[in-house]
């Protein structure tokens, strides 16, 4: 671990805690007998070959698939008996390959969207822009490289600054676990170069897995690796030790 990104200090007690986590899909185990444990602080990459089961595991802890067997504790809240909605509120965020941005709203209106008071019904109909709203937003577009970009229509951003904003949309809602898929893909060498520092930045006080192919980003920002294959850990820990795993070497970074 001596090799990892400054900035994380391992704790005793796992935010998130799964346990024995199995998803069959007509027989086909997805993910099999699974054992992961993510600590605060922690940025934790998953890679592994196509079909792996990297975004399923995304799919389970967020509550988009349900688990045929197995726990996912995160916080002592037990997820998989919860519905998506309860799993934000408890402070999960998951972004998607694709950014999901309001393309013809300012990045302003679209973190504003964001600002947990907003999202209810109830709240939405009674939503005040106040000192608050306004001061959280700002913080938000500075941390994520977009004040200057804070009026511009969102269609309007490059790709890269586009995969920010939904990061910032993520951030409006202080998450205390926040889940990537291939954040990098797509950006030029200087947004990724930006990514890493922002999620070196992100993760101070909170948890955040990445599931990500760009071996050089992950060497950046991976406290610790994960790698799956069909559905199991094949191997687990430093970058440098996962890169020089023989097994690794053989189904995934060989080819």
């Amino acid at each position: 671990m001596n090799n990892a990104p400054i900035g994380f200090e391992s704790t005793d007690h796992p935010v998130l805690a799964i346990e024995d986590l199995t998803v069959s899909f007509d027989g086909f185990k997805a993910v099999d007998g699974l054992n992961l444990y993510v600590q605060r602080n922690e940025v934790r990459v998953v890679i592994g070959p196509n079909g792996a089961g990297k975004t399923t595991v995304l799919d389970l802890i967020c509550g988009k698939t349900h688990a045929t067997s197995g726990s996912i504790r995160f916080n002592n809240h037990e997820l998989t008996k919860m519905s998506e909605h309860a799993i934000v509120r408890v402070g999960v965020g998951r972004k998607f390959q694709t950014p999901s941005i309001y393309e013809n709203l300012s990045v302003f209106e679209n973190l504003e969207m964001s600002f947990p008071r907003g999202r209810k019904v109830m709240g939405a109909l009674f939503f005040q822009r106040s000192p608050d709203v306004v001061a959280r937003v700002e913080a938000v577009a500075a941390e994520i490289f977009l004040r200057e970009q804070l009026y511009t229509q969102a269609d309007l951003l490059s790709h890269g600054q586009k995969q920010w904003l939904e990061i910032g949309m993520l951030l409006m809602q202080e998450p205390e676990l926040l889940m990537l898929d291939e954040p990098v893909a797509g950006m030029s060498v200087s947004e990724r170069e930006k990514t890493a520092e922002l999620l070196g930045r992100i993760s101070q006080g909170r948890s955040v897995v990445v599931i990500e192919h760009d071996m050089e980003f992950v060497k950046s920002i991976a406290h610790k690796v994960t790698v799956l294959h069909q559905g199991k850990i094949l191997a687990e820990g430093s970058m440098d030790k996962v890169q020089n795993d023989p097994k690794v070497i053989d189904v995934y970074l060989g080819h």
